[in-house]
């Protein structure tokens, strides 16, 4: 039985952030995550007030016995039971060298931050779908973006680390100076040390043209077979994700997609207008577009694509990834997903990866590759909880129709809930990550989302 008071006493003593414990008010609310779908079970709250406050929690955690888990934001949550939960937003600089085409950020920077501080300088981080996510958080994780067919993973373009490793001592990691936690970071989670800031390279965008495309969902065979056409011979510059989106019924939606059943292109292409016209005419074959958002756009801009919300929600994912992805296993996927709505789904999406990510190089993280070619994502939202059955129920339901299609695997950025990190990784990557993690942190002070040792 853990004696709150004691444990507040203790935190307050320790660190200079805040700090909420079980029974204080504001905790029920601190202790939330962004996908409010998993209850944290936390014992105590801290938000960090720099470098030398995690140096400081750490120590105290690892005397005292206690698990740490530090999250941001909350994209990726786990219950972690009993655990104190690492909050670091404070941790906020960024510092862009547009000469050496670096960033340097703290651990609580989001990739909406960086963008625009980016942008300024004509480049780009690796970021993915949205802005208001960690990007700390995002890379350890591998960092799937939407330029990682040209540069790869956000891990494997991580130039150093600053952490504090489970004795509570800082320090910065680099390919020199710890090559083997070095690898353990760039894409096998938080399991390793709690990590303060990061370096990463930047790529320049002197041309970058985007946006999304969206017809009625009628228009989804026609749609796919133009997305599976342009994909097979791509430049590497040409970044397509295929969406199955159904809006919700919501007033504060225009009239055209109040409660529409849509299918939806959205796209990035580094390079010219009129070489992306080009590349992209298959689509502009198709008539009956109820919107279509392309244009040059600047990099600040990216998370506009999507346009994913904000706010904290409820949700259940599921992701695969496919070996595969010929017209049987497409047509087995829209028949499973459809017809007409994806209700209760909210997205299917369908990545298309390749590229750089799918090379390996003796210089990667435990990231490493991805071989498939395709990835599928899928995402319900949880109004109520009565919604998770049928949603649980439809995610299986199209998984089990492309079952002969996909790997069995999923990248750890997008793993879904509840699962091992071992569903990720190869098994000689999970077994190196578990020995690091053994030799490193033997009284399991850190948690990850995912652990290694699941």
């Amino acid at each position: 039985m853990i004696d709150y008071s004691a444990l507040r006493a203790d935190l307050r003593r320790v660190v200079r952030g805040q700090v909420l414990v079980s029974g204080d008010s504001g905790f029920d609310q601190a202790r939330l995550p962004w996908d409010s779908a998993v209850e944290q079970r936390v014992s105590a709250v801290v938000e960090v007030a720099d470098a030398a406050d995690a140096a400081a929690l750490v120590g105290y955690a690892r005397g005292a016995g206690l698990g740490l888990a530090t999250q941001p934001l909350g994209h990726a949550p786990a219950t972690f039971d009993d655990a104190i939960l690492v909050r670091t937003k404070r941790l906020s600089g960024i510092e862009i060298d547009p000469r050496e085409r670096t960033a340097r950020i703290g651990s609580g920077v989001l990739w909406g931050d960086v963008l625009a501080a980016s942008s300024k300088h004509g480049l780009t981080g690796l970021a993915g779908s949205t802005g208001y996510v960690s990007t700390t958080g995002f890379t350890l994780g591998g960092g799937l973006s939407w330029f990682g067919r040209k540069y790869g993973f956000a891990a494997n373009n991580v130039r150093w680390f600053d952490i504090v490793d489970a004795d509570g001592v800082p320090q910065r990691v680099t390919a020199d100076s710890d090559p083997e936690l070095f690898w353990a970071l760039r894409g096998g989670g938080g399991d390793f040390a709690l990590v303060t800031g990061m370096e990463f390279n930047l790529f320049p965008t002197p041309e970058l043209y985007g946006g999304r495309i969206l017809w009625p969902a009628a228009k989804a065979q026609e749609v796919m077979a133009a997305f599976r056409e342009i994909t097979a011979t791509a430049p590497e510059e040409l970044t397509l994700w295929f969406q199955l989106i159904q809006f919700p019924p919501f007033p504060e939606l225009p009239e055209p997609l109040r409660g529409l059943s849509a299918v939806v292109m959205d796209v990035t292409y580094l390079g010219s207008a009129a070489e992306a016209a080009e590349l992209l005419a298959p689509f502009d074959r198709i008539p009956g577009a109820i919107m279509d958002g392309r244009g040059m756009m600047d990099v600040a801009d990216l998370p506009g694509i999507c346009a994913e919300p904000t706010d904290p929600m409820a949700a259940l994912s599921h992701t695969e990834l496919f070996e595969r992805f010929d017209a049987e296993a497409a047509a087995q996927l829209l028949a499973a997903a459809g017809p007409g709505t994806i209700e209760p789904l909210v997205t299917l999406q369908v990545r298309h990866l390749g590229g750089a990510l799918s090379r390996a190089a003796e210089t990667d993280g435990a990231c490493g590759h991805v071989a498939e070619p395709y990835l599928l994502f899928m995402l319900g939202v949880l109004p109520f909880p009565e919604l998770a059955g049928p949603i649980k129920a439809k995610q299986q339901a199209i998984a089990g129709a492309v079952r002969p299609y996909v790997s069995g695997r999923q990248p750890f950025t997008l793993l879904n809930h509840g699962a091992p990190a071992s569903d990720a990784f190869p098994a000689e990557t999970v077994e190196r990550l578990r020995e690091i993690k053994r030799r490193r942190d033997p009284r399991g002070t850190f948690r990850s989302n995912h652990s290694v040792l699941g």
